[in-house]
């Protein structure tokens, strides 16, 4: 699913702008990663790719539609593919991992289907399935209130992967995740985009992992696009202007590295 997005800028109720002009593309099947200072406007930016922020100026089209122009049945359908990976993922710590699985669906599935998924699953191998790829699959039916922050943080991914969105969004998706765990859901969630065409934007604070498997890397800095070129081009003066203002010194490259 492409997008384009033409001076986009963004406003709290505050009057903090955390945007400035922001203009990017993306082709269908891209996969690219975010990375910048704390506070750069990365999530804000995800959240209104997600359609769950509404520009204070600036265009968004996204799959050729304006979502802000577009019909609630548009929208809705719009919606329903655009998987948003959150940090934190918003799960109720009560309901089980399966259950938090199926509602990635629940925007496509008729009315009746979705309220029974919530009472009685009504798909296991799909979610199961899911949970495998990340190595998680033992915790299918557990609660989530049992779960480390990094092992929710994969059901969070579980369940963008059982959505199968054309747009999938990621913030920070391995942030509480070691080295290895990190690596394969950053992999899956490539090999997810790469077999089904989908766009994939990731947020990351690890900029090793974003040279690591990311063709193209946009640096965001004070709420504006400091530079947006392939991996191999990002150099270590780049990287050290792009975190200067947050470290209030040029970091060591080591320090951006593990950041």
């Amino acid at each position: 699913m492409a997008f384009i997005v033409q001076q986009l800028s963004f406003e709290h109720a505050n009057g903090t702008r955390a945007l400035k002009g922001v203009s990017l593309a993306a082709k269908s099947g891209e996969c690219i990663a975010i990375i910048g200072p704390s506070g750069s406007g990365k999530t804000t930016l995800l959240n209104m790719l997600a359609t769950g922020l509404k520009p204070t100026t600036g265009m968004v089209e996204i799959d050729g539609t304006n979502p802000w122009s577009a019909s609630k049945k548009v929208l809705k359908n719009l919606r329903a593919n655009i998987g948003l990976v959150h940090q934190s993922p918003p799960i109720p710590s009560r309901q089980r991992v399966i259950t938090a699985i199926l509602a990635g669906r629940l925007g496509q599935w008729p009315l009746w289907k979705s309220i029974v998924s919530l009472i009685y699953p009504v798909d296991i191998e799909g979610p199961q399935a899911c949970l495998e790829r990340l190595e998680l699959s033992d915790r299918l039916f557990e609660r989530c209130d049992c779960l480390s922050g990094g092992q929710l943080q994969r059901v969070g991914v579980a369940r963008a992967l059982y959505q199968a969105p054309k747009l999938l969004l990621a913030d920070e998706p391995v942030s509480a995740m070691d080295p290895v765990l990190s690596d394969l859901t950053i992999r899956q969630l490539i090999e997810e985009a790469h077999s089904r065409d989908a766009t994939l934007l990731a947020s990351l604070h690890a900029v090793d992992i974003a040279l690591r498997w990311f063709p193209r890397i946009i640096g965001i800095r004070d709420g504006e696009i400091a530079f947006d070129l392939p991996a191999s081009e990002v150099s270590e003066s780049l990287l050290k202007e792009l975190y200067s203002s947050e470290m209030g010194i040029l970091p060591k490259q080591d320090n951006l590295l593990t950041a």
